[in-house]
């Protein structure tokens, strides 16, 4: 049994991107209201009294857009500076990292990912949803702030849409050549974007390995991560390229982690409901720590059976109707 003692805490919904495979175009979306968000304290009770003594050691931070999330840097320096935390990430889509990515490391965060789909700015604003102003520059030096201050690894995110940005496979995969940088290919999933799903589908990630294979050659890296990707590296590389293959390559066998979603629901996986806690009703409602630590170790011992292929979304055709930002991605 694979052991699980990761866990992804989602801030909150909201972003300041509307990205087709999170947010798509036509998405109704109903915000969780403040209120009903954990607030910075009860997410640091919940890892020191549950989480933890249950054998969660890795945290990261997502949303939505994390970074949105009033008093981030105060609850990055409060779990990093718990003496069980091996290890602290965020997942940020980087518009705001150029004014925070000093203080974020000072605060003890030491991993990062940054969600970059495109070198191009047309299409990137295009990907994210961007009707005034080009943001691609802003998040580029939220990229560059990062690695300034000593981020490292350093990872860009790129989900890899057919008919969009696919065509920049072998661009994206150069920027790990000259920097320690890890660049990961995620192969688009069924999301909340069902129409543009359906229409596009689709990369499988060996497709891409054997593009890149064929400019640069491709080798098996040494370096590995908390995830899910399998990692390679071009030769003589000073970064590494993993690829996130959900779709055509599950890897549920594997899979080291659960989820915490904004409002204080823990769900075993990404895309199957089966078994979630309402853990900050309970937390509200003075339930003791002892029971939700019972309650988190009955959903652990359930989790070898829970899976993205069997899952439970409510949905006849398998497209999931809740968007990525609402899952905490």
């Amino acid at each position: 049994m694979n052991v699980v003692d990761y866990l992804r805490i989602s801030l909150l919904d909201r972003c300041n991107f509307r990205c087709q495979y999170c947010m798509p175009e036509g998405a109704e979306l109903d915000y969780i209201l403040r209120q009903e968000l954990l607030t910075n304290k009860e997410l640091v009770a919940l890892l020191q009294e549950v989480f933890i003594p249950v054998g969660f050691k890795k945290f990261r931070l997502t949303g939505g857009e994390p970074l949105l999330r009033p008093g981030v840097v105060n609850l990055v320096r409060d779990i990093a500076s718990l003496n069980e935390t091996e290890d602290l990430a965020i997942t940020t889509n980087g518009f705001l990292l150029a004014d925070m990515a000093q203080a974020l490391y000072d605060a003890g965060l030491r991993r990062i990912n940054i969600s970059l789909d495109s070198l191009d700015p047309q299409t990137f604003d295009k990907i994210i949803g961007n009707r005034g102003r080009s943001r691609w520059e802003q998040t580029w030096k939220g990229i560059l702030a990062a690695h300034r201050v000593g981020f490292d690894p350093l990872k860009l995110n790129v989900v890899i849409i057919p008919g969009v940005n696919d065509a920049e496979v072998e661009d994206l995969a150069a920027l790990s050549i000259d920097r320690n940088w890890h660049v990961r290919f995620i192969e688009f999933m069924p999301i909340g974007n069902g129409e543009l799903f359906q229409d596009r589908t689709w990369i499988p990630s060996e497709e891409l390995r054997g593009r890149i294979r064929s400019k640069w050659g491709l080798m098996e890296s040494n370096v590995r991560g908390n995830g899910p990707a399998d990692v390679f590296q071009i030769p003589d590389a000073k970064g590494t390229l993993g690829f996130i293959s959900q779709m055509s390559e599950c890897f549920c066998d594997r899979c080291n982690r659960m989820r915490l979603s904004a409002d204080g629901w823990l769900r075993p996986c990404l895309l199957n409901e089966t078994g979630q806690l309402d853990l900050k009703t309970a937390l509200r409602n003075g339930v003791d720590f002892a029971i939700l630590r019972d309650r988190v170790r009955q959903l652990l011992q359930l989790k070898p059976e829970i899976n993205f292929k069997q899952r439970d979304n409510g949905s006849k055709t398998g497209i999931y109707t809740r968007t990525m930002s609402q899952i905490g991605g």
